[in-house]
């Protein structure tokens, strides 16, 4: 059984409520329900997780090298200075998606271009909430082609 690793970085757990008119209504509480239902159809083991702390995020990155067969990130305003995170994900052996809620690249100067893409096996941004489960798809066929 695959184990994905969805991580969410600072200020996701504020969806909703935060900037609508760019990342929608929708809740993280909400994206991390439709990511277990997702996860009992696909047949994964999913961990989703958000922290505002950098460091905690590269700590569950790292740990991931052991508990996790892909990582799912939104890395959120750490996609554009995070060398720290960058540096962590490079050391995880398996595919890695980076996520967005918003389309980054039709964004302002400052959000639109993500340091981390260049590790990413793949980006996924400007689907909304529903980002995550095609990224939960996508990891899934990664980890196991057949």
């Amino acid at each position: 059984m695959p184990r994905l690793l969805v991580l969410n970085g600072p200020n996701l757990n504020m969806l909703g409520i935060r900037e609508p008119e760019i990342y929608g209504t929708t809740t993280l509480q909400a994206i991390e329900e439709s990511c277990r239902e997702a996860a009992g159809e696909l047949d994964v083991e999913l961990v989703f997780e958000q922290s505002n702390h950098e460091g905690e995020l590269v700590d569950r990155i790292q740990a991931a090298c052991d508990d996790a067969d892909a990582i799912i990130i939104n890395p959120a305003g750490f996609s554009f200075y995070s060398i720290a995170i960058l540096d962590a994900l490079k050391i995880f052996p398996g595919p890695i998606i980076e996520l967005h809620i918003s389309n980054i690249h039709a964004r302002d100067e400052v959000h639109r271009h993500s340091i981390l893409s260049p590790v990413a096996t793949g980006v996924i941004c400007g689907l909304g909430a529903h980002g995550y489960v095609i990224a939960m798809q996508a990891a899934v066929l990664l980890v196991d082609p057949t």
